[in-house]
Formats: structure tokens, C-alpha cells, sequence
């Protein structure tokens, strides 16, 4: 096994974690203890044919979740469906999966969403995904190991997220934020100020809701007014690389700009180098 760690390297090149989360519409989390291959869904023992309908829309990420080292021993299996611009976490139940044909993706991206019960957030996802890459399972098992501790209803160990140089991962659903390089103790304070509302901005990624140019915004706004208040900063508009803010009844404008790095391994598989992509700060004030 080569001794190479994407992770690591990033830490050295102090790749910014800002604006780097994977721009979505919504999140279906299906429990599977089977093997996830090296691309789950696409890779794992589930039907062909669900399979191929479970990927019929990019915006819509696909995770697979298992209990960390607890044996499953119900018949029964968990599905959730979480629509981060509503703060909407569904779930329901499942036996056959055959089942999941049942679930409208087109009409979830349409706006229109299945009669699931609602589920209690907040669902805490540790990439472990170890087959996608060596770092998540390295990093993300001693995350999701301690937050299994102290949230071990709400804690799950999830398929690839994106972003494996930010290992160890986590998203949290419903409101889909990304948080990377979290350790064991960094993890159970992201969970505290979760449930007070709050961000932990040195290492949030971004919200899947925004595209990755408006979450560099967001945080570079955040990180300027010292803000880490969920609800405090909202977007109003975004035109191209311009993006506006109202943040206590104040509306600030922030410029972003994508620029790229020396090229670099930005995983531990990568069999070739990839330009590191960066955003830079080009104006922030207040309107």
C-alpha cells in the first residue's frame, strides 16, 4: 500500500476547506452493510436495476450509511431523504430493495416530496468510505467512533461525500453542511455547536445548497464579522462571481474570484496531478 495520503498533503499545502462542499438539491441515505465497492451506489450489491434508477440525477447524492460496528438484525432498513433548503429530513422504512423503484426522484427534484415521516436531526454522516479511499477510513472511523459515544442514535457512517484530501468528513443533515479535517474531539464540539445553532468555521466546507463560489462567500463573510450563528447571515442574491448577504438587516456584498493552484494528487488513487482549485477574495463591504 503506498504510503501517499491525500489528506496529509493538503494540510501541508493548507488547502482552504472554504467553499469546497458539493453543490446539491438533496441527499438519499439508504442503510446498506453490504460491501459499498469503490463507487456506491454504483459498485454495491444492490439490484441492478435500483442501481441504475438511484442514479438518474447529479443533484441528488446517493450515500450509502451503516451503524459503526454494530450488527444489523432487522429486517428492516432506514432511508432518509433530507432537502437542505427546507431543513427537511425524511425517513422511512424498507425491506426489499425493490422498494426503493417506489421513490419520485424526478418529482424530489422538482420540489415535490414523498408522504415520509419526518425525521428528529440533526443525521451526522462520517465518510469511512475506505474502498473510494484509504484516508476516509484512516481519518473518519476514529470520528465516528467518538461521536458514536455520546450520539449514537444520530451518527452514521456514510459512503464518499466528495473532497477526500479533507478527511476526516462529515456532513450534517438536513441542512447539509460539510465539515472536514474533524478528529475525535473537533467532531463532538462540531455536534455541541450544531445543536446550539452554530458553526465551527475553521472547518466548515460550505453548504451543499449554495454552489461552491457562494459558500467561499458566505464563510469569507462569516469569518470577517466573526459570526457563527446558523441562521444570522442569509443569501439574498448572487450574480456570477458577486454575491449579497443580509446579516442583521445589513446587506453586504462579497466577490469572489476561482483562481488555480500547482498541480498536486488530490487523491490518494489519483494517477495523475490536478490543478488545486482556489478561491480568492476580490472585494467585501457592506452595501
Amino acid at each position: 500500500m503506498s504510503a501517499f495520503r491525500c489528506s496529509a498533503a493538503s494540510e501541508r499545502r493548507e488547502d482552504d476547506l472554504a467553499g469546497t462542499a458539493t453543490h446539491l438539491a438533496a441527499f438519499l441515505v439508504l442503510e446498506h452493510h453490504g460491501p459499498w465497492g469503490v463507487s456506491a451506489p454504483r459498485d454495491s450489491r444492490l439490484p441492478d436495476e435500483v442501481k441504475r434508477h438511484l442514479v438518474t440525477h447529479k443533484s441528488i447524492k446517493v450515500l450509502m450509511a451503516r451503524r459503526h460496528h454494530r450488527a444489523h438484525r432487522s429486517a428492516e432498513y432506514s432511508a432518509f431523504l433530507a432537502v437542505p433548503s427546507r431543513s427537511l429530513l425524511l425517513t422511512r422504512t424498507f425491506v426489499d430493495p425493490m422498494e426503493l423503484l417506489e421513490i419520485d426522484l424526478d418529482a424530489v427534484v422538482r420540489g415535490q416530496y414523498p408522504d415520509w415521516v419526518e425525521a428528529d436531526g440533526p443525521f451526522l454522516g462520517v465518510c469511512t468510505h475506505g474502498r473510494h479511499d484509504v484516508c476516509c477510513a484512516e481519518r473518519g472511523r476514529p470520528v465516528v467512533a467518538a461521536l458514536c459515544e455520546s450520539r449514537p442514535k444520530q451518527t452514521w457512517e456514510v459512503s464518499h461525500i466528495g473532497g477526500d484530501r479533507f478527511s476526516a468528513n462529515m456532513v450534517v443533515l438536513p441542512e447539509g453542511l460539510y465539515y472536514g479535517r474533524m478528529d475525535p474531539a473537533s467532531a463532538t464540539e462540531v455536534a455541541d455547536l450544531h445543536d446550539q445553532g452554530r458553526l465551527d468555521l475553521t472547518r466548515l466546507r460550505g453548504r451543499s445548497t449554495y454552489p461552491m463560489h457562494v459558500q467561499y462567500a458566505e464563510i469569507s463573510l462569516r469569518r470577517h464579522l466573526g459570526e457563527d450563528r446558523l441562521a444570522a447571515v442569509r443569501l439574498v442574491r448572487r450574480d456570477g462571481w458577486r454575491s449579497v448577504f443580509d446579516h442583521e438587516g445589513t446587506a453586504w456584498e462579497v466577490v469572489v474570484t476561482r483562481v488555480e493552484d500547482a498541480p498536486a494528487k488530490l487523491t490518494c488513487g489519483a494517477e495523475r496531478l490536478n490543478p488545486v482549485p482556489v478561491f480568492e477574495l476580490v472585494s467585501l463591504g457592506p452595501l
